[in-house]
């Protein structure tokens, strides 16, 4: 059963290890990720966007040297002694993971970022049916970013565009706006993962809390919980 969702950026620098001076100025958004992913129970999917589809179980060991710091990640508490390479978003959730419920067992969902909407909605019914048959309460972290072309020293350059984008997708996360998340143009970078957000929730969520959104560095951030229809009663409440 779908408890709850926590959504959250990929960003590296919200790695104290991998920030360094800039660790103070992304301090809010760090802390804010965690409190989300708390919401989770003890079993996660994570939903990430990479070069190619694949699953990514427990067991899986992973650093995040390729980004400058041997930071050791794991997306359970008994994961295999073999490090692999890791995508970002696997990476992350390992991290926040230790984090937020070092208890937890992550299995992420990788999907192509070129999936059309239409298959990366399916993609999210399906998530969502296999969810629903298994009597164990999932928690589901999204782990994706906005645009990257905020301002001029910004990872994808400057455009201003990307600004009504941006400020379009914040609302939509944080009112749990389903079918505007379907329509998000390419230069969002998480847009696969969020079009899968959609098919796993819609016709939307039954509640949404935003509890940070901002732009540093010129990559959009969102972070928030989404609590499904038809979760238990037994489960918690979002945070009042």
């Amino acid at each position: 059963m779908l408890s709850a969702i926590a959504l959250t950026p990929s960003s590296p620098v919200l790695v104290p290890e991998l920030a360094g001076a800039a660790a103070a100025e992304v301090a809010e958004v760090r802390a804010a990720a965690t409190a989300a992913a708390a919401e989770l129970p003890d079993r996660w999917i994570a939903i990430g966007v990479g070069p190619d589809d694949q699953v990514i179980g427990p067991d899986t060991r992973g650093t995040f040297a390729g980004y400058g710091v041997d930071v050791p990640v794991t997306l359970s508490p008994d994961a295999g002694a073999e490090v692999r390479a890791l995508p970002l978003c696997a990476l992350f959730t390992g991290w926040l993971r230790g984090q937020a419920n070092p208890a937890a067992r992550a299995q992420v969902r990788v999907y192509r970022a070129d999936h059309d909407a239409d298959t990366a909605v399916a993609l999210g019914r399906a998530l969502r049916a296999e969810i629903d048959a298994t009597a164990d309460l999932v928690g589901v972290l999204v782990v994706a970013d906005g645009a990257n072309t905020l301002t001029p020293s910004a990872p994808g350059g400057y455009d201003p565009e990307a600004e009504p984008v941006q400020a379009a997708l914040d609302e939509a996360l944080a009112s749990g706006d389903v079918a505007a998340l379907t329509r998000l143009p390419c230069g969002v970078v998480g847009r696969v993962g969020y079009r899968v957000l959609a098919g796993l929730t819609e016709p939307g969520p039954r509640a949404a809390k935003e509890l940070v959104r901002g732009a540093p560095y010129g990559v959009g951030y969102f972070v928030g919980v989404w609590v499904p229809e038809g979760r238990s009663a037994a489960t918690r409440e979002l945070t009042e």
